[in-house]
């Protein structure tokens, strides 16, 4: 699949029928919202010229089976520099504001075109 000129390559693992030559679809999602999150917090932190060295996100999502209600993703942020508690706390707020975030936690509707 290509996105504005880039390539994206997804697959599952052997055990579900891919190749496991590339993300599955889960982990993409997943990665996009890391990947927003860090660029959000970095953003900030140069912006207001905060002592930021290094930011680790870990995430996870529920499995499939329990996706009935809602769908849990779990996000650890770790920010490591010489912050302030109240720099710290700050950057955790922003890291909501990425529009990544923003989407997932908002209801979405997918209208299917033919």
């Amino acid at each position: 699949m290509y996105s504005d000129r880039h390539f994206i390559y997804a697959d599952e693992p052997e055990d579900l029928g891919g190749t496991n030559e590339g993300m599955a679809p889960g982990a993409l999602l997943l990665a996009s919202l890391g990947t927003c999150t860090a660029i959000t917090i970095r953003m900030y932190a140069d912006r207001k010229e905060f002592n930021l060295e290094f930011i680790r996100i870990e995430l996870a999502i529920c499995k499939e089976k329990d996706m009935n209600e809602a769908t849990v993703i779990t996000r650890k942020i770790e920010l490591t520099g010489e912050l302030t508690g109240e720099q710290h706390d700050r950057l955790m707020q922003i890291a909501d504001k990425c529009p990544i975030h923003k989407i997932l936690s908002n209801p979405i509707k997918i209208n299917n075109k033919a």
